[in-house]
């Protein structure tokens, strides 16, 4: 059964942030490009100190950003910045926010504290692969700090839990913000303490199983891995103490804001074959198509046939792959499902990136020739400017295909999914602590 409970959230204090959009962030993950000085640019009490601090000369194993984090977050509570809520609460985050199109799309979730399982046991299951090096990073700051900051987004089947929230919040307007990043998207966010509402939406939420983790991967198993070794430490704590659950933010699959965005790949420091040699061996496996501009890419990729994945591909020209045979796959790696070959990452590694380019997965887990990017603006510039060979265009993967490969038990490639907007960092956090009862 899917456990849930509210939680007495540490939250910034408004007596003493006058704009609390100047203190929270994306995700520690999303945190690059220059992100991170902006951050601290906004505010000396933003989240980003904590979450994802800057390294300085001298580090060592007493003075570090995880040491840092530690005494920031402690301090901050000292010198009431941040203050612990009264009574346990759920919380309420609405995102809303503009699609190309133009439609406006309103996403709801329930922010709430979330009993650990491990996936064999059939409550919550991953739908992407990890990678070790993040989850060593999210361990190091829950052992200094003991609380959790950012979310794990986890998607629930069913949505009669938004009509119940809907109702408790009603009237209230809660608090606006604005996330400097995703500046575009409205966040409005509230504290829900009403037992009655609680006790409902808690019931709600008991009997579902198969929740997918949409994203959070790392942070869901860094959490296992912590509160694995807080039993071995303190194997007498109740079952209700607080390292047992992880703050996560829960989302209706059928929520009609649910929006996921393609992540492209952008290939450099490659020298084993220029564009036109590219294409030309991808013949093997794909109809190459070359288009006259962006538009045209984009266009053609809009009407891809699922039973025939397509991506672009741009190296100062334009050009639309097509898998020619979808039977390809199924020769080469048969032991995988079929929801799973047909997807357009799966189709876009294990063929062009690996068998075309010849780029193994190793080189590809460590980053060595290859970028995830949301924007393809930038692709297309770094290509232009020389600092890049390749950009390859993708699709988006289908929610349809997330619940297909989750239910078959199916891990996707890293970066098959990028749900938009990204549940930001600072709104309320959780203390872990040894002390902590739920």
């Amino acid at each position: 059964m899917a456990t849930i409970r509210p939680f007495q959230g540490i939250r910034y204090n408004p007596d003493r942030i006058s704009d609390l959009s100047t203190v929270i962030s994306q995700p520690y993950d999303r945190v690059r490009h220059g992100l991170q000085d902006k951050y601290y640019d906004l505010s000396p009490y933003n989240i980003v100190r904590i979450i994802k601090g800057k390294e300085q000369p001298g580090d060592g194993e007493e003075n570090n950003v995880y040491t840092r984090a530690r005494d920031t977050y402690q301090d901050w509570l000292r010198e009431g910045v941040l203050m612990r809520e009264d009574a346990p609460a759920l919380y309420v985050l609405h995102q809303t926010f503009i699609l190309p199109d133009g439609s406006t799309r309103t996403r709801k979730g329930l922010i709430a504290a979330f009993e650990l399982s491990r996936f064999d046991e059939g409550v919550v299951l991953p739908h992407e692969r990890t990678l070790s090096g993040p989850k060593v990073d999210r361990l190091n700051l829950m052992r200094a700090t003991e609380a959790n900051y950012g979310h794990i987004f986890m998607l629930y089947p069913g949505d009669r839990i938004n009509d119940l929230l809907g109702a408790a919040i009603e009237g209230n307007p809660g608090f606006e913000l604005h996330e400097l990043f995703e500046r575009d998207v409205t966040q409005r966010f509230w504290s829900v303490t009403d037992p009655q509402v609680i006790a409902a939406v808690v019931e709600e939420m008991a009997p579902r199983r198969n929740l997918i983790i949409a994203d959070g991967h790392h942070r869901y198993e860094t959490a296992l891995n912590y509160r694995d070794e807080m039993r071995q430490k303190y194997p007498d704590a109740p079952a209700n103490v607080g390292f047992n659950y992880r703050m996560v933010t829960l989302v209706s699959m059928v929520d009609s804001g649910l929006v996921i965005l393609p992540t492209h790949r952008l290939i450099h420091s490659y020298r084993r074959m220029d564009g036109a040699a590219a294409q030309e061996r991808a013949k093997e496996y794909f109809d190459v198509a070359p288009v006259a501009d962006r538009a045209a890419l984009e266009g053609m990729l809009a009407q891809a046939d699922p039973e025939h994945p397509r991506f672009g591909f741009y190296d100062g020209a334009y050009a639309v792959l097509t898998l020619r045979d979808p039977a390809v796959l199924e020769r080469l790696l048969p032991e995988r499902s079929s929801d799973w070959r047909l997807l357009d990452v799966s189709v876009l590694h294990e063929l062009f990136i690996e068998r075309v380019l010849d780029i193994d997965k190793a080189a590809v887990e460590r980053k060595e020739n290859i970028e995830y990017l949301r924007d393809p603006q930038m692709g297309y510039d770094a290509v232009d400017q020389g600092e890049a060979e390749f950009l390859l265009v993708l699709n988006p993967t289908r929610m349809e295909q997330v619940r297909a490969c989750t239910a078959a038990g199916e891990k996707m490639p890293q970066k098959s999914t990028d749900f938009y907007p990204k549940v930001i960092s600072g709104l309320v956090m959780r203390s872990i602590d040894v002390e902590e009862r739920l």
